[in-house]
């Protein structure tokens, strides 16, 4: 009574265990959740992602790093759905999207939005096994690469033979006193046994630990199998490879769990030694191991593509779904399918910065070679409204809800040269680097064939001195006019806003800022013209620097 007392307390208690630890890990996800709606960074998971060298983008728009826009927004819980859902952001401007496949990836993101149960699941099912993503490298491995070994079947036959010759030989020396005729088949035995084990060794590193990776995914399928998406048609579609297959994945799954756990018993060399001596262990699941990923060869490598799109998608769904307010983007296309750059916002606002302290401006380009000069005071946000336009191109693209009240636009390469910094390794001064980046800008433009470019271009020149500058950024703009694409440029040369009287495509635009009871003050509000002020030598003053009054 005591024992059976015993054993119904301790499967209780191990239940009840195993229900508080889903239900802090349920808390964790939601508290999460929070952090992100709030931009609370100390309480959202690092993941920083580096920014790829050389990129046009992802370090100038904030894409990537530290309080970085993957870094609010990457929910994912795979590794093959988390370098997917880098690949949307940090690879638009060498894989356009047809208008077709950019919609269906919108309309997956849609409707993931209003699966909030599905996508906090999924993550949970993961993080009840393990906080380690889930990779897909090693079950790739162990498909590929099975064991090279003929007649496999037939030598576990005989294996199985010896064993149960042996064991009645044996039984009856035992019991009747017959002679040991049992050590000769268990020699034969372990003959056999050590000949194929050369052939079956290198199956046992591609099995070890690998039981997590299968029961997660067999998780994460069983989880799908159970969802119905009568009303999500492209959801539908996209699962038809795991709720249509002929084996049930989960089911094809957890057999290739068990049978990965039973042969990494050779982990414990005492165990594994026994449990050969006794029956053909080895040889007899590597055999049935063969046979189901003979089964699963062509589909799994499928089941893994689907649920990295749909781990990829449900991060932007969980952003969408985050951010109620945000808006879907509109992509326009002309009747014969080519794209004029063009982009519209109305309250573009920059997803990064909270709500309660983010200001939100219009912008409207149209039109190969038209470019927005920008000019501004220092500190009255020049360079985030940049990177506002550009953060939100690069989420509409994605496929993901923009920061703004409306937004059409027509698919655009970005190229940027915001944060330019010297190197010292390769011995590159700032005015040199920032050289370079404006080469490569210009190069883009002159690609016809390819979509248009939106550049984005913070304080052209400002690495060298003002007469160079003033007349290399004349004939810099007058070459961007007669690129592939439009875009922005800011700069604190008020002399450039001449451009705009000579018609030459550029419209200027600026920011300000007031002066009250002695301190700058900024709205951060897009204005038409040329900026009318400007606050250096004020700066200057308010720091305690020495400064002529009669300048002020």
């Amino acid at each position: 009574m005591f024992l059976v007392i015993f054993v119904g307390v301790t499967q209780y208690h191990s239940r009840l265990k195993h229900r508080l630890h889903r239900l802090r890990l349920w808390r964790q996800i939601k508290e999460t959740h929070l952090a992100r709606l709030r931009l609370d960074w100390s309480n959202i998971p690092s993941r920083a992602i580096i920014t790829p060298e050389g990129h046009t983008y992802a370090g100038d728009l904030d894409i990537t790093g530290t309080h970085s826009l993957l870094g609010l927004m990457d929910v994912t819980f795979s590794i093959p759905g988390q370098t997917r859902l880098i690949d949307w952001l940090l690879a638009q401007n060498h894989r356009f999207l047809e208008k077709a496949s950019w919609s269906e990836r919108q309309q997956l993101v849609k409707e993931l939005k209003t699966l909030t149960l599905l996508r906090d699941r999924m993550i949970l099912e993961t993080q009840l096994l393990s906080s380690a993503p889930l990779s897909g490298d090693r079950i790739y491995s162990l498909l590929e690469k099975t064991v090279k070994f003929s007649h496999l079947k037939t030598v576990v036959i005989v294996a199985t033979g010896l064993c149960l010759v042996t064991f009645s030989l044996f039984l009856g020396w035992g019991l009747w006193e017959i002679p040991g005729y049992w050590i000769i088949s268990f020699g034969c035995y372990v003959v056999l046994y050590f000949s194929t084990a050369g052939h079956l060794s290198p199956v046992f590193g591609r099995v070890l630990d690998l039981r997590r990776e299968l029961e997660k995914l067999e998780a994460l399928t069983r989880r799908l199998e159970r969802q119905s998406f009568r009303n999500f048609p492209t959801l539908q579609n996209l699962s038809l490879p795991l709720t249509t297959s002929p084996h049930r994945p989960s089911a094809s799954l957890r057999q290739l769990a068990r049978l990965s756990h039973g042969l990494s018993v050779k982990a414990h060399p005492l165990v594994h030694l026994v449990l050969n001596a006794i029956v053909p262990w080895d040889m007899a699941l590597t055999l049935r191991l063969t046979r189901v990923c003979s089964w699963l060869r062509p589909t799994l490598p499928i089941w893994l593509d689907r649920i990295a799109t749909i781990d990829a998608a449900s991060s932007l769904a969980t952003f969408a779904y985050l951010n109620p307010t945000y808006h879907w983007p509109n992509r326009e296309t002309l009747p014969n399918g080519t794209p004029l750059p063009s982009l519209r916002a109305t309250n573009l606002g920059h997803p990064l910065i909270p709500a309660k302290r983010r200001i939100t401006n219009d912008i409207d380009l149209r039109d190969r070679g038209q470019i927005v000069l920008v000019t501004g005071s220092n500190m009255s946000g020049k360079s985030t409204f940049l990177r506002t336009i550009g953060i939100n191109v690069c989420l509409a693209q994605a496929g993901a809800p923009v920061c703004a009240e409306a937004f059409d636009w027509t698919w655009m390469r970005l190229f940027c040269c915001i944060r330019v910094t010297d190197s010292l390794e390769e011995g590159l001064s700032y005015f040199y680097a920032e050289v370079k980046r404006l080469k490569i800008i210009l190069d883009a433009l002159h690609e016809r064939t390819e979509p248009p470019v939106l550049f984005l271009i913070d304080e052209i020149y400002k690495g060298t001195n003002n007469r160079e500058r003033l007349r290399g950024s004349e004939s810099f703009i007058q070459a961007l006019r007669q690129g592939n694409g439009l875009g922005l440029i800011t700069t604190h040369d008020l002399e450039l806003a001449h451009l705009e009287s000579d018609g030459k495509g550029v419209i200027n635009m600026h920011f300000q800022e007031t002066v009250e009871e002695g301190k700058l003050l900024f709205d951060y509000r897009l204005r038409p013209g040329p900026c009318p002020t400007t606050n250096a030598l004020r700066i200057m003053a308010q720091e305690g620097l020495p400064i002529p009054k009669k300048l002020l």
